[in-house]
């Protein structure tokens, strides 16, 4: 039985030739340059600070010379609601509130990261 697995090395596929200066040059000379934006949580901003981001990005965006690739990834992490029933100072509706997100649903809360 002739073995057709074809074995490669990941040199071959990814060709990085260094890293210097915090970008990485591959060996077809091209520069990659990595930056990281910690964005708001979901739900937290104004429309007026939402649009003040839009534009930056937009701007930020433009700025990029030719052939330039932006990507951008949002990260989630999953959580479960811990209400808190044993505070003493909650109202009707704040206990009831509680309640119901304890309960029923069983659905994680998300918020990015």
């Amino acid at each position: 039985m002739r073995n057709t697995l074809k074995a490669t090395t990941l040199e071959t596929k990814l060709p990085i030739l260094a890293v210097e200066h915090c970008c990485i040059i591959s060996k077809d000379a091209d520069i990659t340059v990595a930056f990281e934006v910690a964005l708001p949580e979901l739900f937290t901003v104004t429309s007026a600070e939402y649009e003040a981001m839009h534009a930056a990005w937009c701007k930020a965006i433009k700025v990029l010379p030719h052939y330039s690739v932006v990507h951008k990834q949002d990260w989630f992490i999953s959580e479960r609601y811990k209400p808190e029933l044993q505070k003493d100072d909650l109202s009707f509706l704040d206990r009831s509130f509680e309640r119901h997100c304890k309960g029923g649903y069983d659905d994680p809360w998300r918020r990015p990261q």
